[in-house]
């Protein structure tokens, strides 16, 4: 980690995530009736909690609507769920002026070219190792871990500990 991408980390008062390729690994699955469905991992979900609890805001923008993403928000406490953004900057954008949050305060955390404007306006821009070239070449942060197996929980714990609230979430579970 250099200084720079840690100073970077310090400032984030409001992350947004994309969904597909990010909170999932990507894989949609859809039955016959046109149900959708898709596997979260309950790292990436207590890693979430842990983070909104810490003082950051969390967002989902999404290109894609299902209501599998609304019970997933609802489970973790994200009240802010963006789906069906074709224009994630425009959506990305409205949302800064509406928390009064300057760009340099976010992160965005995408894994495809979709994710680009966001990610390139973000204070920080965090990706996944499957990410294509371009996209990992505009990140400022890309993931040990895969999408949909750990990585969010990474950037959440990367976040944590660069603004030094990590300790004191993990405190509960090492007395």
């Amino acid at each position: 980690m250099t200084a720079n991408l840690i100073a970077r980390a310090q400032k984030i008062r409001l992350i947004a995530f994309d969904v597909d390729g990010v909170m999932t690994d990507g894989t949609l699955f859809l039955a016959d009736d046109g149900q959708e469905y898709k596997g979260f991992n309950s790292l990436d979900g207590h890693g979430l909690k842990m983070l909104k609890n810490s003082g950051v805001e969390l967002a989902i923008i999404t290109g894609r609507s299902s209501r599998v993403v609304e019970h997933r928000a609802r489970n973790l406490g994200i009240e802010i769920v963006h789906q069906g953004a074709h224009d994630k900057l425009v959506v990305y954008e409205a949302l800064c002026r509406e928390l009064k949050i300057d760009c340099e305060a976010t992160a965005y955390m995408g894994d495809d070219v979709v994710d680009l404007p966001v990610m390139r306006r973000a204070g920080l821009a965090i990706t996944v190792p499957a990410a294509p070239e371009l996209v990992k070449a505009h990140s400022h942060y890309t993931t040990t871990r895969e999408a949909g197996r750990g990585a969010v929980r990474e950037a959440c714990e990367f976040l944590m500990r660069a603004q030094g609230t990590l300790d004191a979430a993990l405190a509960p579970y090492l007395k």
